[in-house]
């Protein structure tokens, strides 16, 4: 099928991402994905704010990763790491960004898969248990799980894993007792399992990464060949001067210095309205 039919990757998780990694790359590649959760991955940070990330969003995937290769004693490792910024249209949305992480120990090679798209991700603070089940119902619960902490969203304490309205009712009867204000804060668990929205971004950034993965570099063979760069100054129609529109891609290898220009075979002019100068 591929150079990675039939190869062994670790994955260390305990959210349940081995489900869609397996099923993916599986079918798309070949690979075989095998699970490991003999290490809290929790320790690399929590959406829950009580472990900060382990640097940055590659940097906790890449350490994820290598924590299962030498785990499983494998030369392949597999990754994923999740955040949740503004959307990049409005700034006023929840938007969940998806990183998925191959890392080849025998070529040297890392390859990454990653796709941003809208995700369930909502917080209110609440005092009375009407407020919390109107609530709920906005947040896609009980599909989506929920967390809840006394007082506010910086507490040391939370319940998480709540599936059902009645564990719900306990959470909010024991944040309410245990906070300083008479207020309970709630949001959705933003962890793999406990999110489907997110888990589908993920399935999204792992079919990424399986195109990538087959995509090989016309000189030398090896997998991740991509676009790196996007060439643009299209010029307008109506001045003749450069637009923001895309002229070429620019395709690249991860290992040797090959690259295409994949060129725009359609628009050899910009139309006037995306022109700066035209339209400033």
């Amino acid at each position: 099928m591929g150079i990675f039919s039939n190869r062994v990757a670790s994955v260390l998780t305990k959210h349940g991402k081995e489900l869609v990694l397996n099923e993916v790359l599986g079918s798309a590649t070949g690979l075989e994905v095998k699970l490991t959760n003999a290490y809290d991955t929790d320790l690399l940070g929590t959406f829950t704010q009580e472990i900060p990330r382990y640097g940055s969003q590659l940097d906790a995937a890449r350490k994820k990763a290598q924590i299962g290769m030498e785990l499983l004693s494998t030369e392949l490792g597999l990754a994923n790491e999740g955040a949740f910024v503004a959307d990049p249209f409005t700034g006023m949305l929840p938007w969940n960004n998806e990183l998925v992480i191959l890392i080849d120990q025998q070529s040297q090679l890392e390859i990454t898969g990653f796709s941003g798209a809208a995700a369930q991700n909502s917080h209110a603070y609440v005092s009375h248990w009407e407020e919390l089940e109107k609530f709920a119902q906005t947040a896609l619960f009980p599909s989506h799980y929920l967390v809840v902490k006394p007082t506010d969203e910086h507490h040391p304490r939370s319940i998480k894993n709540i599936s059902d309205i009645k564990q719900l009712k306990d959470a909010f009867e024991w944040a309410s007792a245990h906070s300083s204000k008479g207020i309970v804060y709630v949001e959705n668990d933003l962890r793999a399992f406990a999110n489907p929205t997110r888990m589908d971004n993920i399935r999204r950034a792992v079919i990424d990464l399986a195109n990538k993965m087959n995509s090989l570099c016309p000189a030398c063979q090896m997998p991740g060949y991509w676009i790196r760069d996007i060439e643009r100054g299209l010029p307008c129609n109506a001045c003749g001067m450069p637009t923001n529109q895309e002229i070429a891609k620019i395709w690249g290898c991860l290992k040797c210095q090959h690259s295409d220009k994949e060129g725009m075979k359609v628009l050899r002019f910009a139309n006037p309205s995306q022109c700066q100068h035209c339209n400033p």
